[in-house]
């Protein structure tokens, strides 16, 4: 595998795992319920997209400190990561 492969998807499995954690402690600081609850509201009143984009804003952070540190490659796979979330939010929402 070509270096600067393994650097975007170590950059992507970051950002994806930066989501979900985002995602987990909004859930843990906002809501009153617990997480498999909240996560069923969440996909019984359609709002799942917003607690995914609000667990996309750790990416936002992760994004810039890989730029900080010159890690080019590895911010480009955080920002597939944000696409890929958005993409998955697009695709649920018109579906």
């Amino acid at each position: 595998m070509k270096p600067h492969l393994k650097e975007i998807l170590i950059g992507l499995i970051l950002g994806l795992c930066a989501n979900v954690v985002g995602t987990l402690i909004y859930i843990l600081l906002v809501s009153e319920y617990d997480i498999p609850t909240t996560i069923r509201m969440a996909l019984a009143d359609n709002f799942i997209g917003k607690l995914i984009t609000l667990g996309a804003i750790l990416n936002l952070g992760l994004f810039f400190l890989f730029i900080k540190k010159q890690y080019l490659y590895r911010a480009r796979g955080v920002l597939l990561a944000t696409l890929l979330a958005a993409l998955a939010i697009m695709v649920y929402k018109f579906l």
